[in-house]
């Protein structure tokens, strides 16, 4: 299978990094990381308990005013050499993200880790550029202006599908700001969060700026979310969850951000070149697995092209390979876990009793978590199978006779995270991407994502922007400073509580 990362090796000393070192959890329960691809265990880790998250966010605290206080360009200076020591330790980061993930190694090399490295040094030059309002007498006798100042520590919880770069999404904005951070990712995906927090160790990043804590979600994500010292909340997840980790938010009266579910609509006008949307449709159904929450998971096809469109996706979808995620020709690796697999199995096989399972809708027989590229069709528009989020490799396909059916369709579900629409027409594509709600719509392709662009969702898919300088929206408090001009003891507003003009 390859030379592979050595997680027990590489964490010997804990899964916990709490003020700059590697420790042990003490919740008094243990969890192993599964090699979803063979069912290899990878690494056994001590699950971080509460007293885990005390000293993190402690840490984080007392970490805070130093870090806050440096200027933008020290901050921008130790994220550079953050990204540089990412760029030199790319290997490794690719070969830890496909063990624990099952992605296939060139996902990782040419996407995750890139694009993990091409974030940091972006977030590295926006920490010099935190704009506000423009200085200016607004009131005649006044001047004012914007401060932006940090929020205090962040506590944010990420998801498996995308470990890596979660952690990057959730930690770069967040310290360029002036912010300290304790992260908690996915008991099942630890490992390369921990190696992000050890590389900014390691650029020059003070002790206690990045802190990680390994832990179950209702003793250690609940605690980080509802801890009195912790300022502000970003979680990526299940709209589920989402809306449990609001709740508890909501008690401690803190900032807010949420990156929910997504259920992505995949518009096809009968101009579309077909070539394009079939290729299209299969990366972007198909991309981690389907295991993201921006895939194309229902594609809507003006009537035309609909079948011709159909046997496309079907016939690539029959070229895709499965394996050995270490292997370099390997296409699709496995879902995160065998119940996760089950679990998109159980939609498709519900999915049998009132639509057509065209291609796929097998798991073949091995030890991984892996299932076979599914193409679904005559589903109706409120089925299980178009509404909810599957998180597998399944692309629903239905059909639509107008333009304003497609639209329609495509806005139909609680979700607005992402969309495409597929068309040669300039008048069509403006349309679709003012009329379908979602954080993005691209135009004849799908999933590409850019660190100066933000990422965010509409509806159930949670509010707040990911990347980009938007997301300093987020992870900063707007002040307003301003200077009395005059010099005069009495100004003329006394005379409203006191006195005559």
């Amino acid at each position: 299978m390859g030379n592979r990362f050595q997680g027990l090796d590489r964490f010997a000393a804990g899964a916990q990094y709490i003020g700059g070192r590697l420790r042990p959890g003490t919740s008094g329960r243990g969890h192993t990381v599964v090699d979803p691809a063979t069912g290899d265990d990878v690494l056994t880790y001590a699950l971080a308990g509460s007293a885990d998250v005390d000293a993190a966010v402690a840490a984080a605290r007392d970490a805070f005013p130093g870090w806050a206080g440096a200027t933008p360009a020290e901050r921008s200076e130790a994220m550079h050499r953050f990204a540089a020591r990412l760029a030199e330790r790319a290997e490794e980061f690719a070969q830890a993200e496909s063990l624990q993930c099952g992605k296939p190694i060139k996902l990782t090399r040419e996407f995750d880790v890139p694009g993990t490295v091409d974030n940091t040094a972006f977030f590295a030059g926006a920490a010099r550029h935190l704009q506000g309002q423009s200085a200016g007498e607004y009131s005649g006798d006044h001047t004012s202006y914007i401060r932006r100042e940090p929020i205090g520590v962040v506590g944010s919880i990420a998801p498996w599908n995308y470990p890596l770069q979660m952690a990057a999404w959730k930690v770069l904005p967040a310290i360029a700001a002036g912010n300290t951070i304790v992260l908690k990712p996915a008991e099942l995906t630890p490992l390369t969060s921990l190696l992000f927090a050890q590389a900014a160790t390691e650029a020059g990043i003070p002790d206690g700026v990045v802190n990680i804590v390994t832990g179950a979600g209702k003793e250690a994500g609940e605690h980080l979310v509802g801890h009195p010292a912790v300022a502000m909340t970003s979680f990526t997840g299940s709209t589920a969850v989402g809306k449990r980790v609001a709740e508890i938010a909501t008690a401690t009266v803190k900032r807010l951000h949420l990156e929910l579910g997504g259920k992505a609509p995949f518009v096809v006008f009968d101009d579309a070149d077909l070539e394009a949307a079939a290729h299209g449709a299969v990366a972007g159904a198909l991309i981690n697995t389907g295991q993201d929450c921006t895939a194309a998971t229902r594609a809507y096809v003006q009537r035309p092209l609909y079948d011709a469109f159909v046997t496309a996706v079907a016939d690539l979808m029959a070229t895709v390979r499965l394996g050995d995620p270490f292997d370099e020709s390997t296409d699709l690796g496995p879902l995160i876990s065998h119940a996760q697999r089950d679990r998109v199995a159980g939609f498709v096989d519900r999915a049998r009793s009132y639509a057509t399972v065209v291609t796929g809708g097998v798991a073949p027989h091995n030890d991984g978590a892996y299932y076979r590229p599914t193409l679904i069709t005559g589903a109706a528009q409120d089925s299980e199978i178009v509404q909810a989020e599957i998180f597998g490799p399944v692309l629903v396909v239905l059909p639509f006779d107008s333009d304003e059916e497609g639209l329609a369709l495509a806005n139909d579900t609680p979700y607005g995270l992402a969309a495409s629409a597929w068309t040669r027409d300039v008048y069509r594509a403006g349309r679709a991407t003012r009329e379908i709600k979602a954080g993005c719509v691209w135009v004849n392709d799908h999933i590409p994502i850019i660190s100066e662009m933000p990422h965010g969702g509409y509806k159930a898919s949670g509010f707040g922007k990911d990347m980009s300088t938007y997301s300093f929206e987020e992870y900063t408090q707007v002040k307003h400073v301003m200077y009395d001009n005059t010099a005069v003891a009495r100004k003329d507003w006394h005379r409203t509580v006191f006195g005559d003009r």
